[in-house]
């Protein structure tokens, strides 16, 4: 069998439905290959864009996405996504093609050490150097890049290899089972939980995830510990349920962090220290359990005092076996927090002035979502806004990223978003800064048919940087830029285009493009002037009253 068709043979044991990406002449071989394959090519414009939808992809499924590129420059176009997906613990596993290795005509023209650059953003990396390596090779990528924690994997593929031909067999995808935690552990943090007064219980990244969602909300519903999130662990708890408090949508300064402060233990699960820290652990402060599939790596700010190691949801399950709710629990400070929260964030939710303001924004989106629809935030200032103030019902229905916070993955997580749950209503958030760094992506969302909103927050500026720089009571200096008309660029890939022109306008809009069906980009002028008052100022005097 030729190697390019035992690859893709290998991929299908592996069931992978698409490869994302744009091939070169060195892939024309695996091309080939995929032209008879069940899997899908999704042909994009940016091999960036290629590998953000293939990390989200793996996001979603648990299953690794897979991308594609060239040698040289496409290979290192990669290179953000990669970290997107390492940082972010996101299953994908990367394809790149390289020259004949053997033998050569072309000298070092577009060569680069592709698997020396991928190495340090990667759990695995490979040159194939023979067409029987193949089987084992692709194996051990996607088993490396699914296992916990879940990340990017690499393989080279050099044309000369592509041709060769071999016997080997595919191999056969692994039954596994993760490790759960030692008795001891697990009695060990159910003495520490029953002999707290004020326990709060912590959700991260490496809890988003449906079988741990679902054990989750069984140990609050019996305990009724009170529950807070970081950026990446939203919905997992259902955010308008009673024991929800909040999402440390900054690291400090919130009302959320005064529910923090006053418990005397947290339980931690899921925690990840690439993830920008929910709270800052001091000697003297909280004791901390820390419930993961992974040891704690332990930094100035996080340092547990009791680890519980092994599968999230067999962990949880064997704690809740051995806990009851106990009569010297106070949650009454947790709740009053949650309450004076709930009476900022609807206070800020009703303000009709025009550009709209990001309360008022977040209010209006989560009123045209349905309870299990997706939005997929790209980075900036809204992030911040969305994280605190939208509340998430249902694991993986806010796909932010808080870990590379790289922009440009808003779009491209929707597209791959909308292919995994076609049924469900996916709509794309970016900042005018970040929507331009993958803008290109429309003509393929339009290409493959998509149902897609795309709401872009224009305030001709990189907003984020903008509020720090406020924060450090600088100059407001270089970081103001000029944008297209929107509208017409939405219509020159063929997709129509909308501006808002009165804040009572975007809800009914939203409804409008979600019957219409098709891509549809929304120019939303926003008003972030008032962002160093109330996140830098106003949060931090009326959460020190609490």
């Amino acid at each position: 069998m030729k190697a390019s068709d035992l690859f893709v043979h290998a991929l299908e044991a592996e069931r992978v439905e698409y490869i994302f990406g744009i091939p070169g002449e060195e892939n024309l071989d695996i091309l080939e290959s995929l032209r008879g394959s069940k899997i899908q090519l999704i042909l994009t414009r940016h091999e960036q864009a290629a590998g953000f939808m293939a990390a989200t992809y793996g996001r979603l499924t648990g299953k690794s996405g897979v991308c594609i590129a060239t040698l040289g420059p496409g290979a290192t176009n990669l290179v953000t996504a990669a970290a997107y997906a390492q940082l972010g613990g996101m299953p994908m596993v990367m394809i790149t093609g390289q020259k004949p290795v053997k033998s050569s005509k072309q000298g070092q023209f577009q060569i680069i050490n592709i698997v020396d650059m991928m190495r340090p953003l990667t759990k695995f990396t490979k040159t194939i150097v023979g067409g029987d390596y193949i089987p084992s090779y692709v194996r051990e990528a996607f088993r490396r890049s699914e296992e916990e924690r879940p990340g990017a994997t690499h393989l080279e593929f050099p044309e000369d290899i592509a041709r060769e031909h071999s016997t080997m067999p595919v191999l056969e995808t692994s039954y596994t089972r993760r490790p759960i935690a030692e008795e001891k552990a697990i009695h060990k943090a159910a003495e520490a939980i029953t002999a707290s007064r004020k326990p709060l219980l912590l959700v991260g990244a490496g809890a988003n995830r449906k079988l741990t969602a679902k054990m989750l909300r069984k140990f609050v519903d019996k305990l009724g510990i009170p529950t807070v999130t970081t950026q990446m662990g939203k919905g997992v708890i259902d955010e308008s349920g009673p024991h929800f408090i909040g999402n440390t949508a900054l690291s400090d300064g919130d009302f959320v962090h005064r529910a923090i402060e006053q418990a005397d233990l947290i339980i931690n699960v899921g925690h990840d220290v690439v993830e920008k820290p929910p709270f800052f652990m001091r000697p003297g402060g909280p004791e901390v359990v820390h419930i993961n599939f992974s040891s704690a790596q332990v930094d100035p700010v996080y340092f547990p005092q009791i680890e519980v190691v092994g599968d999230i949801s067999n962990s949880l399950w064997q704690l809740n076996e051995h806990l009851e709710p106990q009569e010297h629990w106070s949650f009454t400070d947790a709740h009053r927090i949650r309450a004076a929260l709930q009476k900022h964030i609807q206070e800020g939710s009703s303000n009709d002035t025009f550009p709209i303001r990001p309360q008022r924004l977040v209010k209006d989106v989560r009123e045209a979502m349905p309870e299990k629809g997706i939005i997929a935030l790209d980075n900036g200032m809204f992030k911040i806004w969305f994280a605190r103030n939208y509340p998430a019902h249902a694991p993986n229905t806010v796909l932010l990223d808080n870990a590379l916070a790289t922009m440009g993955a808003g779009l491209p997580s929707a597209m791959a978003a909308k292919l995994v749950c076609p049924d469900r209503r996916v709509v794309a958030i970016c900042g005018d800064g970040g929507f331009m760094m993958n803008s290109q992506e429309i003509e393929t969302a339009v290409r493959l048919g998509l149902d897609l909103i795309v709401l872009i927050l224009r305030d001709d500026a990189y907003g984020m940087i903008k509020w720090k720089q406020a924060m450090m009571e600088f100059h407001d200096f270089g970081l103001d830029f000029g944008n297209p008309d929107f509208v017409a660029y939405a219509k020159s890939y063929g997709a129509y285009g909308h501006r808002v022109e009165a804040t009572d306008e975007l809800v009914p809009l939203i409804e409008s493009c979600c019957k219409e069906g098709g891509v549809h980009l929304i120019d939303v002028p926003v008003d972030y002037s008032h962002n160093d008052r109330i996140l830098n100022h106003e949060l931090r005097e009326l959460s020190s009253k609490l």
